[in-house]
């Protein structure tokens, strides 16, 4: 008898630990599902309005500035984005630095006019209203401009450059020098949003906001915003978001 009872609690013992363990392993596939989407298209800020957004297969500079410095520690670049002619965007010194023959770089005609040839092989144009698939990457060149009469010398309309990115099943804003224009506010499913916001060239923290809760973003980053004082508080575009959409996540990452 009593060793039937052993044999008893041995089995519950035994059944126990793997109901325990089935619970853990299913609780790591959860999280191991979770890191792979947060990191389906990472985000590294490099200063002000540069950035890489990086896949498994992809790694794109959006208006590499800084020089090759900047970089340093990056994956070497697939694909290059240039939003606009201003020295914040185009740095021609930073693109011969990056060695980027072999990639694909792209911007308006306003950008690429200014590219040296000698600077890679693939210099594409694209202005606003066009599109272009690079491997399995769609681009959608849309405006980026100033509202403001006073402004309108900054970014006249139709020379710069805003994109939206279809990469790995996500819709990525990039919103380049802009005011809160129609073409923002009336972008859909949108999935990560990087919204500028500084005077006198941009928009105010007010103005931002108020285009992101138009358009509503899953995810918005603050970017471009260091300029005149009390222009760039990204503590407060974040609350202003938040109170007015608590479902869009404000993400303040390390540009400066």
């Amino acid at each position: 008898m009593k060793a039937l009872k052993s044999t008893l609690v041995l089995i519950l013992i035994i059944a126990l630990f793997n109901c325990k363990s089935e619970k853990e392993n299913s609780e790591i596939a959860i999280n191991n599902d979770s890191i792979t989407k947060e990191e389906n298209v990472k985000v590294i800020p490099i200063t002000h309005g540069t950035l890489v957004l990086e896949t498994e297969s992809e790694v794109i500079y959006i208006d590499p500035t800084g020089g090759a410095e900047a970089f340093k520690g990056q994956k070497n670049s697939t694909l290059v984005l240039i939003t606009d002619i201003h020295g914040d965007h185009l740095r021609k010194s930073t693109l011969e630095a990056l060695k980027l023959n072999d990639v694909t770089i792209i911007g308006p005609k306003a950008v690429t006019d200014k590219i040296p040839s000698t600077t890679s092989k693939t210099i594409v144009t694209i202005n606003n209203g066009d599109s272009y698939n690079h491997n399995t990457i769609n681009i959608e060149a849309i405006p980026m401009y100033n509202l403001r009469e006073e402004a309108l010398k900054y970014h006249s309309k139709g020379r710069g450059n805003g994109y939206v990115l279809t990469v790995n099943n996500e819709r990525i804003y990039i919103s380049g020098d802009t005011e809160d224009i129609p073409e923002m506010r009336n972008l859909e499913n949108i999935d990560k949003a990087f919204i500028c916001m500084n005077l006198p060239w941009t928009m105010t923290v007010k103005n931002a906001a108020n285009a992101v809760l138009e358009f509503k973003p899953k995810s918005v980053y603050p970017y471009h915003y260091r300029g005149s004082e009390s222009m760039n508080d990204v503590e407060l575009f974040k609350k202003l978001v938040n109170e007015g959409n608590s479902a869009i996540e404000v993400l303040l990452l390390d540009w400066y």
